[in-house]
């Protein structure tokens, strides 16, 4: 078997996996060559973590900075006419699904004998991060924009990481860490393509939840796409392994305030095309311009998905329904759950259809934001 390597998308320029990298020499972001995927008797059946799925990593990891992330429940609840699965990805250490990708990144780096590093975030990212690097006894620096919620940056600090805020927009963060990079290795989980191998086993556990099948569809918050890229690495690991006869369609739900992604598709590009950009409660994924553009749109095509962009209101009501059915997410993730209404109303999704939609953070994270919301929405 070929050994795995960093690969530029875009020039096909590869580095082996020994040395660990953040970008490619033309400063993109990587992906890891592809990799074949495993059988169920790979899983390593005690191991409550998504290190059960171990064997599916492309560089052997015995020691992991783990917490138990992964095995997060799936909650199967009555929709109208439909009977969706709700992954509740909060269930992850620090409160969201970032966990898997840290959980392998930093792993993989503290292996490589990486101990010191920094990234730029402006929520979960950094929380994670920093929970991952101290349980791992790693020094992490964070970099996070001026105006990110105390109650955030609260987390972060409590973690013992060092916070540097930054005035300016989001990308200013990442402008910095860029330049930091010179002294610090920049874990970021934009850049790292080890990220991506952690969420990937998002789709390896959906798999052994539905009974090693794949499900008809998954609907899931996008603003850089790790969760979509990780789930489509995932699945088209198991199709190319025989464990799968389909890949499910990737639905990429977004804030029309913020809908990069959305506005390329549609328009039948994978380039960036203008669409204004406005203040959105899903801040989770108001990213403007995501590195990783390309490789979005061809993993959407690649799976029939599409994308789907969601009001504000819509957003809102999207969160008051989860919240009506017990489920309590962050308003980011509601806008999964607002595609999926979309989705079911234009009965693109049908109720014969087996619908995985994925909560990627929890509500507690932005309790008093949740709590206004839906005070407006009953007044």
């Amino acid at each position: 078997m070929t050994r795995a390597q960093y690969v530029d998308p875009v020039d096909e320029s590869r580095y082996p996996l020994d040395e660990p990298r953040w970008c490619s020499d033309a400063r993109r972001p990587m992906m890891i060559t592809a990799q074949t995927g495993i059988s169920r008797g790979d899983i390593v059946i005690g191991d409550r973590s998504l290190w059960r799925y171990r064997a599916a990593f492309p560089v052997d990891i015995a020691d992991p900075i783990s917490l138990g992330e992964g095995r997060t429940p799936v909650v199967q609840t009555t929709w109208g006419q439909h009977r969706p699965y709700f992954k509740l990805e909060w269930f992850s250490p620090t409160g969201s699904f970032k966990d898997r990708g840290t959980s392998v990144m930093l792993s993989y780096l503290r292996r490589a004998g990486i101990t010191s590093v920094l990234e730029d975030s402006s929520g979960n990212g950094g929380s994670s991060v920093a929970g991952y690097g101290a349980a791992g006894g790693m020094n992490v620096k964070i970099l996070a924009p001026a105006y990110t919620s105390p109650a955030k940056i609260a987390q972060v600090r409590a973690y013992g990481a060092d916070v540097q805020l930054v005035e300016g927009p989001r990308e200013a963060a990442q402008a910095e860490a860029i330049r930091q990079s010179e002294t610090t290795f920049y874990a970021s989980h934009n850049w790292q393509p080890f990220f991506l191998e952690g969420t990937k086993t998002l789709a390896y556990e959906i798999w052994e939840d539905f009974g090693f099948t794949a499900p008809d569809n998954v609907i899931m918050p996008v603003g850089a796409g790790s969760t979509l890229l990780g789930c489509y690495l995932g699945f088209t690991e198991l199709l190319a392994s025989g464990q799968i006869t389909k890949l499910p369609r990737l639905f990429a739900a977004q804030p029309l305030n913020c809908s990069p992604i959305d506005a390329s598709f549609q328009a039948g590009v994978d380039t960036p095309v203008d669409r204004d950009v406005r203040q959105t409660i899903a801040e989770g994924t108001a990213i403007k311009q995501p590195l990783r553009l390309r490789q979005i749109i061809a993993a959407l095509r690649a799976t029939a998905g599409s994308t789907i962009a969601i009001t504000e209101a819509e957003i809102v009501e999207g969160l008051r329904r989860l919240c009506n059915n017990g489920l309590f997410a962050e308003p980011t993730s509601a806008s999964a759950a607002a595609a999926f209404e979309r989705l079911s109303s234009a009965g693109t999704i049908t109720p014969a259809e087996s619908t995985v939609v994925l909560l990627t953070g929890s509500g507690l994270k932005a309790a008093s934001t949740a709590a206004d919301l839906l005070a407006d929405d009953s007044a």
